[in-house]
């Protein structure tokens, strides 16, 4: 009787957890899949983390610090935070204002550092090479961490969601929606890289405003002082990076290469490298420019 009671005590235990799993990716996938669009990250590999760190969203720290991938401080981290215990007592984790932040985290934290870049040599549906490189940099401590993830993404099969296509609308969507999430950011927490330039502001005026070196702005956005800023144009803080977040991007009447360089936040150099084109040179309408690898 009582070896009755426990398996149907396992059973229902089972059953729990498995609802709880399937709520989740309900819940997250749309978010795990603008990520890989955005990143390059495969859905599967971000919500299996998001499974396996949170809990299913029911762990402490995802539910007191919107916390879904057990990212820790770091010295890099200047927003708020929450001690728990993990490897060691009381360590210092990230704590985010909702799950989406947390997802943006996510992707920007395996994209800038150096350690997981071999990762984006893989395909985004190579979620069994994600996983062991992810093992491989040491992402968990854990030395079943890759057998965990890869059992979670074939259990739900998530492997699906890597497939996913995004149509033009969608695409704008996600574009628009990350730009505008960046800037407020920016504004509130100083946590990304652009502003838009309002009516009549010049760069020493950004600079000023934000703390930041006039050469800096200057140098960041590739311009001389004496250009003219015209409203809402995009102003980068920071550095541009080297690459883009997504594949490819078709030329279309009324752009520029500077243009795009600075849509996508990649150095305009590298943009020329990256297209095999002359410093100069500007694509033909149509032309589909590489943002990612360099084109054969």
């Amino acid at each position: 009787m009582k070896l009755l009671v426990f398996f149907i005590s396992l059973f229902i235990s089972n059953l729990l957890i498995s609802q709880s799993v399937s709520n989740y990716i309900k819940e997250y996938k749309d978010l795990a899949i603008e990520e890989m669009f955005l990143y390059r990250i495969p859905a599967s590999i971000t919500l299996a983390q998001g499974i396996l760190e949170s809990g299913s969203g029911t762990s402490r720290l995802a539910l007191e610090s919107n916390n879904h991938f057990g990212i820790k401080c770091h010295a890099d981290w200047k927003g708020p935070t929450i001690l728990h215990d993990d490897d060691e007592k009381q360590e210092c984790f990230r704590k985010y204002d909702n799950p989406a932040q947390s997802y943006r985290d996510h992707s920007i934290f395996l994209t800038e550092r150096s350690r997981y870049a071999f990762l984006f040599g893989l395909r985004k549906t190579d979620y069994k090479g994600w996983a062991k490189g992810l093992q491989k940099a040491g992402y968990a401590t854990s030395k079943t961490y890759s057998k965990k993830i890869i059992k979670i993404i074939k259990e739900y099969q998530l492997f699906n969601y890597d497939k996913k296509k995004i149509n033009k609308r969608q695409k704008n969507e996600i574009l628009q929606k990350n730009e505008i999430v960046q800037e407020a950011k920016e504004i509130e927490k100083n946590y990304t890289k652009f502003v838009h330039a309002k009516e009549g502001q010049t760069f020493d005026d950004i600079a000023e405003e934000f703390d930041v070196w006039l050469w800096e702005i200057l140098k960041y956005n590739e311009v001389t002082e004496d250009r003219i800023l015209l409203k809402d144009e995009k102003v980068y803080l920071k550095p541009k990076r080297n690459k883009g977040f997504i594949s490819h991007h078709v030329f279309v009447e009324g752009e520029t290469m500077y243009s795009i360089s600075q849509l996508y936040g990649i150095k305009i150099k590298k943009l020329y490298k990256k297209n095999k084109m002359k410093i100069g040179e500007e694509p033909f309408v149509g032309q589909k420019l590489s943002l990612i690898k360099k084109v054969n």
